[in-house]
């Protein structure tokens, strides 16, 4: 009877704090997500190629590794609720930079407002992942995860429609044929124009994050003490294969989430989709379909590490499929998907947008393996798996990069099949590793 209570009022105690970090996820979720939308619009606006737009990607996630050891010790002084308000504060900067880059139509500030935006997410996400883990029972820490997984990729889907409805709408006089009919000054207008679309959506985002702030600031979100690492923290972390190896399997998985979620506007806009500010959407919806697939078999019936070997092949799989498969055929969206009543796209898009199915399940099973063991750790061990999410600065701009020089975008898409045949290491055997020798 009084373990039962016990039992009943953790869990009691555990909804609170992640209904509020829930709403946390939905929030950097969404600003994560936008930049599938925001590529190809700046590419029109500000006149790049395809690896200078993948810069976006750069700046945004590189800021992970920069920062992620800094904020990890301004945690230790904050505490984690002051640290999520913190970072708050840090993104709604962010957001109010985009306005003088949007006046004036200048690419550089637009990469220094997403650097600003994701050093805000890099505290949020040292402080946030940690605290679902140890907010409750580390055996149902998956779950959390994943539960915190599906409004950051709930968030993904709403994000890219609501930038298409208020930003990509008419644009048929920003296509190619437009613009060459156009004198040097009336392009400049006409870019300008599109440019300052940006300026009242990012001010309301601002605002939104700090009203989400005050939120925090004055909610009942309870602080969790974790032990003093002690001054060899740094040093520890890298007795534990696990987590190092862990690292590296994120720092890949990154990259290929960022790439099927991130290039997939760009990428169709080539093929000529019509709606491919919305394509992030469409990753998006899988892997919120692989969230819930996971949530209702995992671990009833397959483990948490099967899971994550099917993710790999399966990742493998699709990855050669984007590579082979017809930009003109919709033969697989007809076959599957024409129920949903959404705009059809081509089989070498669709494959990419599966990517979101195969790539879902990943982060929540190496967070939990990871940080198995780790103990007084814990803290080191979580920032440096957060710097690992600077795959997402390296792999789509390595992507872009293969993509310019080869003058084949589809076949560029071979840069995924290393990493998840890593991931599928850490899968097999690398998490199953306590000591080097």
């Amino acid at each position: 009877m009084d373990t039962t209570m016990s039992q009943t009022q953790r869990q009691t105690s555990s909804l609170v704090p992640m209904v509020i970090v829930g709403i946390l996820f939905f929030m950097f979720g969404f600003v994560t997500w936008l930049n599938g939308s925001l590529i190809p619009f700046l590419q029109i606006a500000c006149e790049l190629t395809h690896m200078q737009a993948y810069l976006v990607t750069m700046a945004f996630y590189i800021s992970y590794t920069v920062m992620a050891l800094p904020m990890s010790l301004i945690l230790r002084r904050t505490g984690y609720r002051k640290g999520m308000m913190l970072g708050l504060v840090i993104m709604a900067v962010g957001a109010l930079i985009f306005i003088p880059a949007a006046e004036f139509r200048t690419f550089s500030v637009f990469l220094f407002g997403l650097f600003v935006l994701g050093t805000g997410l890099t505290i949020l996400q040292t402080a946030s992942n940690p605290y679902i883990v140890h907010i409750g029972p580390h055996e149902t820490a998956a779950v959390r995860i994943s539960i915190m997984g599906l409004m950051n990729k709930g968030a993904g889907i709403v994000a890219p429609l609501v930038f298409t409805a208020f930003i990509l709408s008419d644009m048929s006089q920003f296509s190619e044929s437009a613009m060459a009919s156009m004198s040097a000054v009336e392009k400049g207008i006409a870019l300008d124009e599109l440019s300052a679309r940006l300026v009242t959506p990012y001010l309301l985002m601002a605002a939104m994050l700090i009203v989400l702030a005050a939120f925090v600031h004055f909610s009942p979100l309870p602080e969790i003490e974790l032990e003093d690492e002690g001054a060899n923290g740094a040093k520890g972390v890298l007795e534990h294969p696990r987590l190092i190896l862990g690292v590296l399997a994120l720092f890949f998985y990154v990259g290929v989430e960022v790439i099927a979620g991130d290039t997939i506007g760009l990428f169709g806009k080539d093929m000529g989709v019509e709606n491919f500010g919305q394509l992030t959407s469409y990753t998006m919806v899988f892997m919120v379909a692989a969230y819930m697939v996971g949530m209702v078999v995992i671990p009833r019936w397959i483990k948490q590490e099967t899971a994550l070997i099917i993710s790999a092949v399966l990742g493998i799989v699709l990855s050669v499929m984007v590579m082979t498969a017809s930009g003109d055929s919709y033969s697989v969206w007809n076959a599957l998907f024409t129920w949903s009543g959404a705009p059809a796209i081509p089989n070498a898009v669709l494959f990419i947008a599966l990517l979101g199915f195969a790539n879902a399940l990943v982060w929540p099973a190496i967070w939990p393996m990871a940080l198995s063991g780790l103990g007084a750790l814990t803290s080191t061990g979580s920032a440096l798996l957060i710097m690992a999410i600077s795959g997402g600065a390296i792999f789509p701009f390595l992507y872009g990069a293969v993509a310019d020089t080869s003058g084949d975008a589809q076949s560029a898409y071979w840069v995924m099949i290393p990493c998840y045949l890593f991931i599928l290491f850490y899968a097999l055997k690398g998490h199953k590793l306590t000591s080097w020798r």
